[in-house]
């Protein structure tokens, strides 16, 4: 089948748009997005990217759930999470681009692919951007008991949309910060457990594996529970693909991706499995706190630090803040990448200042209607919002997997300098993720709490799919026309 002028244009590199082009290493052409992002940027993206509030929050229901055993539950979905940012790691290295994942997915697969990952995961974003502003909002309102919640939330966007707007290097500031102290609160608890854990930490003693194996065992509640454990924590490490995103954007996007990805490992043994470590040796998993309060909470109160539970509720504000603003710039980002590849409406492509400002704003309105939406409709309209993204993030790792099986036997022999980083014991460790990933759907499929999102999100990804598998016939027959 012939290809249209655009399809050759994704396959020949990144979207001349994006790229420096004759505007010089740092710099952009005229009504391209720029490359404010420096090094120190993208390293506190990545470092701090991983650290979100459903790890502050959320992971307490996987515990309840799954007991010690969350240990392996975290170990196992982060295995998958490694291989992913790999496999994303290995293409976004050699092509980098703001569309990521599914620009690559156009490029190897075909346009329908990179229209149906792209627009899927905008919706996620745009979504999770009005959910993240409803739970700071809440926490601001608990300090600050008689101020409207709503006023909060329109504020909160309001910063972020104009953060955004903005030069890129104002939102690469904010993640360096928000980061930063997301960072060292995490390695703070991590190093207190320590001590505690090793009877070093004054006024504790040393708990021994009484939890991890006494209170029911380190399977209390049998396979079904390490299985609730293992999906609550797939979904809790959504969003580590925003590091590719914004590494476009960065002074050296290659290195800037080949560096975020490798010390990928270790940042995701250490925050994730390194905690669930910590609380489930500390605390007794049954303990009502860990689902009440959040683990982190329930585990500082159970070592006596005074203030504990507000302590962690400044962190879980700057983690929702955090979100916020990476989602709103992915979200803009991705909408800006499918416009440059005819994906899309013209005017969400319109670029001044070196900032896709349009698509920050279309993006910016989306999250604050699903605000609205959870007001106005919370138990129609908005939880069929919640449960068609439910499996988003698995339905776009499936096209990372499915573009780096078909871009990397594409660049070994066309380009094979362009493999600045690889993934390992290919294609071997690809397919087993599929595997992986095509057994996490049979257990959501399982699960009662899971099975309507994955078939609300199925039923969203083939509507996508559909559609733009017709643009793209529509398109091709435009050009064999012209």
């Amino acid at each position: 089948m012939a290809r249209t002028g655009a399809d050759a244009r994704v396959e020949s590199g990144p979207e001349p748009a994006e790229g420096a082009g004759a505007a010089g290493p740092g710099k952009a052409p005229d009504g391209a997005l720029g490359h404010g992002l420096k090094q120190r940027h993208l390293s506190m993206i990545a470092l701090g990217g991983v650290i979100g509030a459903g790890l502050f929050v959320g992971s307490g229901a996987g515990i309840a759930a799954a007991g010690p055993s969350i240990v392996v539950a975290y170990a196992s979905s982060g295995l998958l999470v490694m291989l992913v940012m790999r496999m994303l790691g290995e293409m976004s290295a050699a092509y980098p681009s703001s569309g990521s994942f599914s620009a690559h997915a156009e490029r190897a697969i075909g346009p329908w692919a990179g229209f149906t990952a792209g627009w899927a995961y905008w919706v996620l974003l745009c979504t999770a951007v009005g959910l993240e502003a409803i739970g700071a909002a809440s926490i601001v309102t608990e300090w600050l008991p008689g101020t409207p919640q709503w006023a909060w939330v329109a504020l909160f966007m309001a910063v972020f949309c104009l953060s955004n707007l903005a030069a890129v290097r104002n939102f690469g500031e904010f993640e360096f910060w928000f980061a930063a102290l997301k960072v060292g609160a995490i390695a703070l608890f991590l190093i207190l457990g320590a001590l505690a854990i090793a009877g070093l930490l004054p006024g504790t003693d040393a708990p021994g594996t009484s939890h991890l194996t006494g209170d029911g065992g380190f399977l209390p509640n049998g396979t079904e529970g390490l299985v609730i454990g293992l999906l609550a924590s797939v979904f809790a490490y959504g969003g580590l693909e925003t590091v590719t995103i914004a590494a476009a954007e960065s002074e050296d996007p290659v290195r800037g991706v080949a560096t975020a990805v490798r010390t990928a490992m270790w940042r995701i043994a250490l925050f994730y499995i390194g905690s669930m470590a910590v609380i489930v040796t500390l605390v007794p998993w049954d303990d009502k706190n860990i689902v009440d309060k959040g683990p982190y909470v329930a585990t500082l109160d159970t070592l006596g630090i005074s203030g504990a539970g507000q302590i962690m509720n400044v962190v879980v504000l700057v983690a929702l803040l955090s979100a916020m603003n990476a989602n709103i710039y992915g979200a803009s980002r991705i909408a800006y990448s499918l416009v440059a590849r005819g994906q899309g409406p013209k005017v969400l492509g319109r670029v001044t200042g070196q900032v896709p400002r349009v698509a920050v704003l279309a993006s910016s309105v989306f999250g604050f209607l699903c605000v609205l939406l959870s007001y106005w409709r919370p138990d129609d309209i908005f939880s069929w919002l919640l449960n068609m993204i439910g499996a988003v993030i698995l339905v776009v790792w499936i096209f990372i997997a499915v573009s780096q099986l078909m871009l990397r036997r594409r660049i070994e022999r066309e380009e094979p300098e362009r493999l600045t980083v690889r993934m390992w014991a290919y294609p071997g460790l690809t397919w087993v993720s599929l595997a992986a990933m095509a057994g996490i759907f049979v257990l959501m499929a399982r699960q009662p709490g899971t099975r309507v999102q994955l078939y609300s999100t199925g039923a969203m990804v083939l509507a996508l799919a559909l559609g733009g598998y017709l643009w793209q016939r529509l398109r091709s027959r435009a050009g064999r026309e012209e």
